[in-house]
This record gives C-alpha cells, structure tokens and sequence, in this order.
C-alpha cells in the first residue's frame, strides 16, 4: 500500500492551513474547528512549516509565551519533512517513528496534495490487516472471496 492510496482512501482530505504571519491563537482556533492536531503553514501557495499540539505545549506553554501575541513563523516547525505519494505504508511508518512525529505533508512535484497523520497509517494497517484475515479465511474454508 502507498501514500496515494491512503489519501484516497480518506473520508476528508481538506488541508486546513494558516499564513506564518498569523497567530498561534488563530491558528488553535482552526485546528479546534477542524479537530486536527496540525495545521500546514502557507505562504504565497508554498508549504513553509508545520504547527502541532506538540508545538504549542513545547514553544507556548512550557515557555510562558501568550498564545495571542505570538506569531507562528516564531513558534513553527519550519524544516517540514515530507513524504511522496507513491512511498510505501512501510517507508512512512520508518519516518514518522525515527523523527517523532505525527503529521506528514505529502507533496508531489512541489504541489501538496495532502497530509498523512499517524491514525492515518494505523488505520490503513487495521484495515489491511483485516482484507488479509478476510481472504485467508475463505481460502481456508474453500469459499471464494
């Protein structure tokens, strides 16, 4: 399974994304309206970071800064890693455990076309998981699929 096919298997696929010149309060706000723990930084139709929960609780919080005068170009994860579409389940998995990180941005050709989380990767784990289980078992019972 590859990184294209887990986008498309995706109920939404919307990319929620802030300028770096807003601030992280804004940026909170969207990803409370959308129930995302990451929003894609943009600006002038470019990917220039990555801001997450982790961010906020390791740039904001721990650091006594104020949510409603701090910009996200201060507080982003400006070197974003990325990932392809036509990567494997397997190679997202081996970033995403040796980076520590939650979120991926998938870009092709330097266009982005959308973002991998973590529950993304398990999710497609279980559901190919359970096709395996499902074919296996009518191979052993001897019913076609």
């Amino acid at each position: 399974m590859n990184i294209r096919q887990i986008l498309q298997s995706k109920k939404i696929n919307a990319l929620y994304s802030v300028s770096s010149d807003q601030t992280v309060l804004e940026a909170l706000r969207v990803m409370a309206d959308k129930n995302i723990g990451a929003v894609l930084v943009v600006d002038k139709g470019m990917l220039t970071g990555i801001f997450s929960e982790r961010d906020y609780a390791r740039k904001i919080v721990l650091k006594d800064r104020h949510s409603d005068d701090t910009r996200i170009a201060d507080v982003m994860t400006a070197n974003v890693i990325t990932i392809a579409p036509e990567q494997s389940l397997e190679e997202c998995m081996h970033i995403m455990s040796d980076k520590h990180i939650r979120h991926l941005p998938v870009m092709e050709t330097g266009e982005l076309l959308g973002i991998i989380s973590i529950n993304d990767v398990v999710s497609a784990i279980i559901r190919d998981q359970k096709t395996r289980i499902d074919s296996l078992e009518s191979y052993i019972s001897g019913s076609p699929y």
